[in-house]
């Protein structure tokens, strides 16, 4: 692909690692102009050898109007909003989470995957009504096939499945919105909750996990964030004109496991 986001201007939101970072990678070398929002500090100044960025955090209404304020001053406008951000929760079960964790937990699960997606829609709509934009938000393959997380982070991915949907109809014939569906990745920093004491917990670093991912899924293959972000680079593009509500399964084809 040469030139498929030629001039288009976006805003990732979650963008220092794993996918984020490679859907900026791909948007930059397939033209676009990009700016991002992260948390991370360190993150964060390595994004800014790219790209113009915003260091907060995106479960905020105000991290995500500055993050769009700057990418509005930088190109004049927006296109394209995607978010990345994400926490997961290590499989845990309604058995295994103690009753007097479950609010702090479902709070920061919500809030970090549901609620900064929510934020960085509300912030973007005025620009991305201007120009007719897109949105990609970040499904999952756990809102489609059971097993590939707990009960909160399982529920969570529903409702951003829920999200695409609501907001495509809401918002057409002006934005197209849409979601990409990874399956499991190589090469994230997805880590655990921190309200269950898992936030130095790391999912890739689980022994085995490039083996284990592969034979999980009919290809037979680990995919990884760069791998994933061409799905973005689509549903970003002109060529998915006709395509709101919908979404991508990135997941080496599970859905056709027997």
């Amino acid at each position: 692909m040469t030139g498929w986001l030629s001039g288009r201007r976006a805003l990732v939101v979650g963008a220092g690692s794993g996918i984020g970072r490679a859907v900026v990678d791909a948007f930059l070398a397939e033209g676009a102009r990009v700016a991002a929002l992260e948390r991370d500090a360190d993150k964060a100044a390595a994004l800014a050898e790219v790209c113009p960025v915003v260091t907060g955090d995106a479960t905020t209404r105000e991290a995500n109007e500055e993050a769009v304020g700057a990418a509005v001053a930088a190109y004049g406008g927006l296109d394209v909003l995607v978010n990345c951000v994400g926490v997961f929760d290590f499989y845990r079960g309604i058995g295994e989470l103690d009753a007097d964790r479950i609010d702090v937990a479902f709070d920061e699960m919500f809030s970090t995957n549901v609620k900064s997606q929510l934020h960085a829609v509300k912030a973007a709509l005025p620009a991305l009504r201007e120009s007719r934009g897109s949105i990609v938000l970040t499904e999952s393959t756990s809102a489609y096939y059971p097993g590939r997380g707990g009960v909160l982070y399982v529920s969570s991915k529903y409702a951003v499945r829920g999200l695409v949907t609501a907001l495509a109809h809401e918002l057409a014939p002006e934005i197209r919105v849409n979601g990409v569906a990874p399956g499991g990745t190589l090469g994230t920093d997805l880590r655990g909750l921190g309200s269950l004491d898992l936030s130095g917990r790391r999912l890739d670093d689980t022994p085995g996990r490039e083996a284990d991912l592969a034979a999980r899924v009919p290809l037979n293959v680990a995919l990884t964030g760069a791998d994933h972000a061409w799905s973005y680079v689509f549903l970003a593009s002109a060529r998915s004109g006709g395509v709101t509500g919908g979404v991508v399964h990135s997941d080496g084809g599970i859905g056709v496991k027997g």
